[in-house]
């Protein structure tokens, strides 16, 4: 019989190393943060901000130093990373959330009756009631206005994005694919403010001084909508494999029903993903629409002619001049914030649902 031999010590993988136990790191972090309360309340007084760093940093130095001892230096390093990570994740994700308590706190208050069926057409008997602290004015108006210019810049922009990108894949070449290429990435870096001028001086050119109008913000935000869609739609487009459409056109179809058939419902799912980027990049704008829509107090279902208000212009007058009492005001301008991030919330939602029914079958 042939003795079998162990492998020297030194052979031995790493992966049948010691595992640590999860009680290990959980212990850790238990006492590295009762250490960060203690030292920073022993050095000027309790502060959460100080805690969580010297907490993350204590941490991460002996959860490494235990995996090192009790694992290997592979395990360590894994772990170090991977606390790192968690690190940044949570420092991301703290400020925003956050930031959803204060709207929704904030905000829950004016979601009422009032708030979603009027606009701020007071009458004086509305202004004794406010003087007493009573919630009068809403933001139907603001809602509307929002929703209006922003489907005025998705007409503009989706349509001419995508057919821009398309082009910039599919067909572009040369000198004139490389100067749309470089007006997109300058037409990215376009301040907010510049893309309003831009829209005022142009509807001012042809109708007049002093015009104020919705269609005029939808042009605006076209502005910076329309790049966004560019570069979205376009990366996706590219991401379709050149095998499909080497397939499609080697049966004989043209290169537009290509396109049209087997390009973009395969990219459909990111496109429109990117569309609802682009989306909420406009919707929250506020600078172009107070120099090219203004505000209105009632409801103005005209893009064409007329101010019209939107939600963050609604928000930003009602917290810089919230009348008397100002806490009235500045409860309507929490309401139209929390009203806005459940816009959002609502695309995000439709966009996915979107991508996944028109996703063609047999893509995961």
């Amino acid at each position: 019989m042939t003795a079998t031999m162990s492998p020297p010590q030194s052979q031995v993988s790493s992966l049948t190393t010691g595992k640590m136990h999860r009680a290990i790191p959980f212990a850790i972090c238990v006492f590295s943060i009762a250490v960060g309360v203690v030292g920073v309340y022993s050095i000027g007084g309790f502060k959460w901000g100080w805690m969580a760093i010297v907490a993350a940093h204590l941490y991460l130095l002996l959860v490494t130093i235990a995996s090192r001892v009790i694992e290997d230096r592979r395990q360590a390093t894994d772990r170090a990373m991977r606390t790192v990570m968690t690190i940044a994740f949570t420092t991301v994700t703290i400020p925003l959330i956050s930031v959803f308590w204060k709207v929704i706190a904030e905000g829950a208050s004016r979601f009422d009756r009032k708030f979603f069926t009027g606009s701020m057409r007071i009458t004086p008997e509305d202004m004794l009631a406010q003087m007493e602290g009573a919630a009068v004015g809403g933001a139907l108006h603001a809602m509307a206005g929002t929703l209006i210019i922003t489907a005025i810049a998705g007409i503009i922009s989706v349509p001419l994005g995508l057919l821009t990108a398309i082009y910039l894949v599919e067909y572009g070449k040369g000198k004139l694919a490389g100067a749309v290429t470089r007006m997109v990435d300058v037409m990215t870096g376009i301040p907010s403010i510049v893309a309003g001028l831009f829209a005022y001086a142009l509807f001012e050119l042809f109708l007049g001084p002093g015009t104020r109008s919705g269609l005029s913000g939808g042009v605006a935000l076209s502005l910076l909508m329309t790049p966004v869609v560019v570069r979205s739609s376009e990366e996706m487009l590219r991401l379709v494999p050149n095998e499909l459409r080497e397939a499609s056109l080697a049966l004989g179809v043209a290169k537009w029903r290509t396109i049209l058939k087997v390009v973009l419902p395969t990219a459909i799912a990111g496109i429109l993903t990117g569309v609802t980027l682009a989306v909420a990049r406009v919707i929250g704008e506020t600078a172009p629409l107070l120099v090219t829509a203004g505000v209105a107090q009632g409801i103005n279902l005209n893009p064409f002619s007329g101010r019209m208000t939107t939600l963050p212009v609604f928000s930003y007058y009602e917290y810089v001049q919230p009348g008397v009492p100002p806490e009235t005001g500045i409860a309507r301008a929490w309401g139209a914030a929390l009203m806005l991030v459940m816009i959002v919330a609502v695309l995000f939602t439709a966009a996915r649902i979107m991508s996944h029914v028109l996703k063609p079958k047999g893509l995961k």
